[in-house]
């Protein structure tokens, strides 16, 4: 290969990871904007108990979310170095444990999350750890683009290709986004960061690692755009047996 399809190869994997690290600081910056405001008001003095607690709980839930960004966006350039076990999991039960794990961190933004998954187990071949930073990564951009008094963010189950295929779905009532946008957003899924113009914020930065993640447990994320809202999904391979052992 010549010196000069050297130097295009290099530009083109320069550039891709110079867009990751631009939308990795824009999805930092909110949170640490938020912290810095909280904090600011702390300082300020003036607050009752009741308050300081309130904004300390604040504080708490958002450093854990921008923990969780990171330690994802570290996992994610680290996929081929690493071996993920593949197994069969219980996804009914990862959905509830992911809901469990945000329902505080959306009460306190005056949101609500709910899921509707089946009370008997639903077996589908996965990694339960990405499987899970999948689920977070859909909800927590769900979050962002829910308005307080908006239907509540939904996670579903479903069966689908005459149930050889278990779809894991979060629902969401954020602004409507166009069809040509919406067109771009399905061509680059998972592919590279995108950003949604018609969501102020976003940057697509945990639409890109949710898609990293679950080509790494040979699945496979998408999205349907509904006209008050989108779903991202992710699709897994269905395991029958009557039990997880």
């Amino acid at each position: 290969m010549s010196t000069e399809g050297n130097a295009v190869m290099m530009s083109g994997a320069s550039w891709g990871e110079a867009s990751l690290f631009v939308a990795a600081a824009h999805d930092l910056k909110s949170p640490l904007a938020l912290l810095r405001q909280l904090a600011l008001s702390l300082e300020a003095g003036g607050l009752s108990p009741v308050e300081v607690a309130e904004l300390a709980r604040r504080m708490a839930l958002t450093s854990e979310r921008a923990l969780r960004l990171t330690t994802d966006l570290t996992q994610s350039t680290r996929l081929h170095e690493e071996l993920f076990g593949i197994e069969p999991l219980n996804l009914a039960l990862v959905a509830r444990d992911v809901v469990a794990e945000l329902q505080p961190l959306y009460a306190a933004k005056g949101r609500r999350l709910t899921v509707r998954v089946p009370r008997r187990a639903v077996v589908g071949l996965g990694n339960r750890d990405l499987l899970r930073r999948v689920l977070c990564n859909f909800a927590d951009n769900a979050l962002h683009y829910s308005g307080e008094g908006d239907a509540p963010v939904v996670v579903r189950l479903s069966r689908r290709a005459g149930g050889q295929v278990i779809r894991l779905a979060v629902r969401d009532y954020g602004p409507a986004i166009p069809p040509s946008l919406w067109q771009q957003l399905e061509q680059r899924l998972g592919v590279s960061a995108q950003p949604l113009h018609s969501r102020p914020g976003s940057s697509g930065l945990g639409l890109y690692i949710a898609g990293q993640f679950a080509s790494a447990m040979e699945a496979q994320i998408g999205a349907v755009r509904h006209r008050d809202g989108a779903t991202f999904y992710i699709d897994l391979q269905a395991v029958y047996q009557q039990r997880l052992l």
